[in-house]
C-alpha cells in the first residue's frame, strides 16, 4: 500500500514562483554502483538479521530517490566477472557476503527490481562488459574466475584483465549473460558500461588476433567493427526476447574530435574505438548515456554533438555528481545545475548522475536542489515510439472512497488490454485539470490499481482526479473520465 502525505496536495499550487521549471517528461536517473560496495551494499549479509539490514539499506536509498522524484535506476548487475544475481554462468560478487561466490540468501537483482517498481521507478541491469578486475581480484576468485575458466577469451593489459573484443567467442559469452538476465528478470532495460577498449588502448595486446581476423582493414577500424558487431548482436537478441526492454550504453563523454574542440583528448571514437553514431544509424541502441564528467567547453559543445548524432533516439548526459567532492574536482553546485539546464533545453532526454551515493549524501546541496527545484514534481518517461507507438486504452474512471483519514483511489485495467500497464494519476483543486502541467501529477509509472492518500482533518476541499494508462514503451492513453470528490469535515 502506497501512501502519499497530503501536504503535497496543498503546497504544490503555491510553488509556481520557483526559479526552475520542472518538466513533465524526462529521464531522472542514477547509476547505483555495487562494485566494491561503493553505493550498496555497505555491509555483508551472513545471516537472516544481516540480510534484512542489507535489504533495508537499499530500500532507504530508493525511498530517498523516490522522494526526489527520480524515475530510473541503473543497478550494477555485472561487476568484474562476478554478478549481483543468481547466475548459472558467473559467481556472486564477494560484496554481498564477504566471500566470492557466496549467496546472500536472496537475489539482489530481483529484490532491486521489485523495490524500484514499488516506487514507480524503472530498473535497468547495468553490465560492466569487458573488465575482469586486477590480478588480486582474479586470484581471489580462483577457479571461478573467467581467466581460469576461459583463458582464450582474456587478455592482461596494464595490470588488469579484460575480455578481448576481437576474439569471436567473447561476443558469444556476453550474449549468454544477456540471455540469462533478460529471460529471468522483469528488467526495464539492459545497460552496457566499458563496452570499449581499455585505457591506453593503442597498446592492447590483440595484434595476433588482428592479423588473423583483420581482413585488410586498419587496426582502428577492425576494433570499432568488433564493438559494432557486438552491440548489434546484443540489441537484436534482447528485442527478439522482450522487445520492450531498452538497450543502452555509456560511452566516453566526448564522441569524437569536433571543430569547436579540435584537441578534445580522450574520445570515444578515436581513443577507445566506440562508434555510437553508427549504433544509432543502424538502430541498435535505444539510449546513450555519455559519461560527460567535464566542464564548460568540454561539456556544452559535446552535448550538441551527441544530439546531432542521435538519429532520433535518446541522449541522456551522464553528469559527474562525484566531481562535487573536494578530493575529486571540487565543482560548485552551479557547475552541475548549469549542465542540467543545458541538457534540458538543447535536446537531452534527461540526466543520469554518477553515483547514487554522491547524490544522496547531498554533497554541496545537490540532493536538496533536485528535490526542491529541478525534480519538484514527478516526471513521465519519454515515449519509445520507434519500438511501438500503439496507444493503450484508457482505464475506467477512478473511484474515490474515504476510509478514516485516508482517501482510497482505485481504478480498473481496461478490459480490452492484455499487455502490462502502468498508470499516471492526475489531480487538481482548481476548476480545470491541465494534464500538461507536471504539478498536477500525483503519481506516475504506478503499477497497482489503488492508491491511499492521507488527508487532513477539518478541511473543506474539492478534488478532481483522472488516470491514464501507459504501455511498457511509455505510450500514454487518453485520460479516464474525470472524478470529482469533495472532502468535508461533515459525514456524508
Amino acid at each position: 500500500m502506497k501512501k502519499i502525505v497530503l501536504f503535497l496536495f496543498l503546497c504544490l499550487f503555491v510553488l509556481d514562483s520557483a526559479a526552475v521549471k520542472p518538466l513533465k517528461t524526462e529521464i531522472r536517473a542514477v547509476w547505483l554502483a555495487t562494485v566494491y560496495g561503493l553505493d550498496w551494499p555497505r555491509r555483508t549479509a551472513t545471516n537472516d538479521a544481516s540480510r534484512k539490514l542489507q535489504q533495508q539499506a537499499l530500500c532507504e536509498m530508493l525511498d530517498k530517490l523516490q522522494e526526489a522524484n527520480f524515475n530510473t535506476v541503473f543497478f550494477q548487475t555485472r561487476l568484474r566477472g562476478d554478478v549481483a544475481y543468481r547466475s548459472s554462468i558467473e559467481p556472486f560478487s564477494y560484496v554481498f557476503t564477504g566471500k566470492e561466490g557466496g549467496s546472500p540468501g536472496y537475489d539482489p537483482l530481483a529484490f532491486a527490481i521489485e523495490e524500484c517498481h514499488k516506487r514507480g521507478m524503472e530498473c535497468h541491469a547495468w553490465f560492466v562488459t569487458f573488465p575482469l578486475g586486477k590480478d588480486e581480484h582474479v586470484r581471489k576468485m580462483g577457479k571461478k574466475s573467467l581467466v581460469k575458466r576461459m583463458p582464450q577469451l582474456c587478455k592482461r593489459h596494464n595490470g588488469e584483465w579484460y575480455l578481448d573484443p576481437g576474439v569471436p567467442g567473447t561476443s558469444d559469452y556476453i550474449l549468454s549473460l544477456v540471455r540469462e538476465v533478460v529471460s529471468s528478470y522483469d528488467i526495464d532495460g539492459i545497460h552496457f558500461d566499458y563496452i570499449r577498449y581499455p585505457e591506453d588502448a593503442k597498446r592492447f595486446p590483440d595484434k595476433r588476433n588482428y592479423q588473423k581476423y583483420g581482413k585488410k582493414v586498419s587496426l582502428d577500424d577492425w576494433r570499432r567493427d568488433n564493438i559494432n558487431k557486438m552491440v548489434a548482436r546484443i540489441y537484436d537478441t534482447v528485442k527478439a526476447m522482450k522487445p520492450w526492454v531498452q538497450v543502452s550504453s555509456s560511452p566516453l563523454g566526448k564522441y569524437n574530435r569536433i571543430p569547436e574542440v579540435p584537441n578534445a583528448g580522450w574520445t570515444a571514437y578515436e581513443s577507445v574505438f566506440q562508434d555510437p553514431s553508427q549504433w544509432f544509424r543502424a538502430g541498435k541502441q535505444d539510449m546513450i548515456l555519455p559519461m560527460m564528467y567535464y566542464l564548460h567547453k568540454n561539456f556544452f559543445p559535446f552535448v550538441d554533438n551527441w544530439v546531432a548524432n542521435s538519429n532520433g533516439r535518446l541522449i541522456v548526459p551522464g553528469l559527474g555528481a562525484y566531481r562535487l567532492l573536494k578530493e575529486e574536482a571540487d565543482w560548485t553546485l552551479n557547475d552541475l545545475t548549469d549542465q542540467i539546464d543545458y541538457s534540458r533545453y538543447y535536446g537531452g532526454a534527461g540526466c543520469a548522475f554518477f553515483r547514487a551515493g554522491n547524490v544522496l549524501s547531498n554533497e554541496k546541496g545537490i540532493y536538496d536542489e533536485l528535490k526542491n527545484n529541478y525534480y519538484l514534481y514527478p516526471a513521465q518517461l519519454p515515449p519509445l515510439k520507434w519500438l511501438d507507438d500503439s496507444v493503450p486504452h484508457a482505464p475506467e474512471e477512478v473511484k474515490v472512497e474515504r476510509q478514516g483519514n485516508e482517501l482510497r483511489l482505485s481504478w480498473d485495467k481496461p478490459a480490452t488490454e492484455t499487455q502490462d500497464l502502468t498508470y499516471t494519476l492526475y489531480y487538481t483543486i482548481k476548476d480545470t485539470l491541465d494534464l500538461e502541467d507536471p504539478k498536477n501529477i500525483l503519481a506516475t509509472h504506478f503499477q497497482g490499481n489503488e492508491l491511499f492518500i492521507s488527508v487532513p482533518e477539518g478541511k473543506e476541499l474539492g478534488y478532481t482526479f483522472v488516470v491514464t494508462s501507459s504501455s511498457r514503451y511509455h505510450i500514454e492513453s487518453a485520460p479516464s473520465r474525470e472524478t470529482f470528490y469533495y472532502l468535508s469535515k461533515y459525514v456524508k
